[in-house]
C-alpha cells in the first residue's frame, strides 16, 4: 500500500463499483462483491490489490501475481491465475489510473494555520518567515528553512540540513546534512499519462522520493514522486541546478549531475555516475557505476560500467571520435572547405 504518511486509503471498494468506473467487464460475474483495498504492480499486489497487464513483457508477472483482481486486454485474460479476477478492459492502464484515483487520495497541505501542530519540530531548527509545515512532518535538529518554503505532510527532513526560500517538498524522506537551494521542487507527481479514447489522463503517481544523506540539489531542480517504487537519490550525490529527475530514478552515491541534465523514468543509475550539462538520458536505461556521460549527450541505450559516451544518439568514446574523424576526412576529400562556424 502507498504510505499512510502521504496517501490517505479511500478503500475498500467492490469490483463491481470499480469495473462500473472504467468500463472494464468483469470475466466471472460471480467476483463482482470481492473487495480491493488498493492498486499495485503484477509482481507486489496482494489479494487485496488490483494490477493492471500493459505490456507483454511482463505476461510472466501476470502468471504469477497474488493480485485480487487485474485489469487485462481479452487477448491475454487467460493467462491470469484462477485466483486473480479478470476485469477486460480496452485500455488496461487507463483503467488502472481510474481505480487508483478512487483507492488513494494524495494528502494536501490546506490548512489554515503555517504550522500544523501535528507537525514536529525538534529544538535547535529554524525556519524563516512564511515556511508552511504541514500535518505529521518531522523536522530535525540544526535545520534551516529558507522564507516561504513549503514542507508538505507526512515529509521526514533529518538533522543538520540547510533548504532554501522558495522550495517545495513533498511525499519525501530526506536524510542528515541535505541541501536543498532555493525554488528546487521535490516530490510532485511524475510524467505519466494513459488514453482513453482520443483522451488523455493523469495516472496518479503513488511512490515517495527518498534523499539519502548528504545530498546536494541544485536551484530550481525537480525530483518527481515514484509512479509506485521510490524515485531515489544516493548517498553524497550532487545535483546541479536546473536539473529534472523523474520518476522511479534510483540513483546511487557520489554521482554528479551537471546542469540542464535531464534523467527519464526508471532508469538506474550505478555509484559514482558523472553527467555533463545538458546529458539526456532516456527512460528504463541502466548506467554503470562509473561511467561519465558527456555534456549534450543523448543517450538511448544502456551504458556499462565505467565507460566515457558522448554525442547524440550517445556512444563509446573511441568510437565517436573515429566516426567524427572519418566525417571529417571524407568532408575534406569531396573539397568541403574547413570552417569553425
Amino acid at each position: 500500500m502507498p504510505d499512510s504518511r502521504f496517501y490517505d486509503a479511500l478503500g475498500p471498494v467492490a469490483l463491481a463499483e470499480l469495473a462500473e468506473l472504467t468500463g472494464a467487464v468483469l470475466a466471472v460475474p460471480a467476483h463482482a462483491k470481492r473487495k480491493i483495498e488498493g492498486v499495485a504492480p503484477l509482481a507486489r499486489a496482494g489479494a487485496g490489490s488490483i494490477a493492471f497487464l500493459g505490456d507483454r513483457r511482463y505476461l510472466r508477472d501476470l502468471e504469477n501475481t497474488d493480485a485480487g483482481a487485474c485489469f487485462i486486454t481479452s487477448d491475454h485474460a487467460d493467462r491470469a491465475p484462477p485466483r486473480c479476477a479478470v476485469l477486460i478492459a480496452a485500455q488496461p492502464q487507463a483503467a488502472y489510473a481510474l481505480a487508483a484515483a478512487r483507492l488513494h487520495r494524495p494528502r494536501a497541505s490546506l490548512d489554515a494555520v503555517a504550522i500544523h501542530p501535528e507537525a514536529e519540530i525538534e529544538p535547535g531548527a529554524i525556519l524563516a518567515a512564511g515556511v508552511t509545515v504541514g500535518a505529521g512532518a518531522r523536522i530535525g535538529a540544526g535545520t534551516q528553512i529558507g522564507a516561504n518554503t513549503v514542507i508538505g505532510p507526512g515529509v521526514a527532513i533529518g538533522r543538520g540540513c540547510r533548504i532554501g526560500a522558495g522550495a517545495v517538498i513533498g511525499f519525501a524522506l530526506i536524510g542528515d546534512e541535505v541541501r536543498i537551494f532555493a525554488g528546487a521542487v521535490i516530490g510532485e507527481p511524475g510524467f505519466g499519462v494513459a488514453a482513453v479514447g482520443a483522451e488523455m489522463i493523469d495516472v496518479p503517481q503513488l511512490g515517495r522520493v527518498i534523499v539519502q544523506d548528504r545530498v546536494t540539489i541544485g536551484a530550481n531542480s525537480c525530483i518527481d514522486r515514484g509512479a509506485w517504487d521510490d524515485t531515489v537519490i544516493g548517498e553524497n550525490t550532487k545535483i546541479d541546478n536546473l536539473v529534472q529527475i523523474a520518476h522511479n530514478v534510483r540513483i546511487g552515491r557520489n554521482c554528479v549531475f551537471a546542469a540542464q541534465t535531464g534523467i527519464s523514468g526508471s532508469v538506474v543509475v550505478g555509484d559514482g555516475v558523472m553527467f555533463g550539462g545538458r546529458a539526456g538520458i532516456a527512460d528504463h536505461l541502466e548506467i554503470g557505476a562509473g561511467a561519465k556521460i558527456a555534456a549534450a549527450a543523448g543517450v538511448m541505450k544502456s551504458v556499462p560500467a565505467g565507460e566515457v559516451w558522448c554525442g547524440s544518439p550517445a556512444r563509446p568514446l573511441r568510437r565517436f571520435m573515429r566516426e567524427t574523424a572519418w566525417v571529417a576526412k571524407s568532408a575534406q576529400a569531396r573539397g568541403e572547405p574547413e570552417t569553425d562556424d
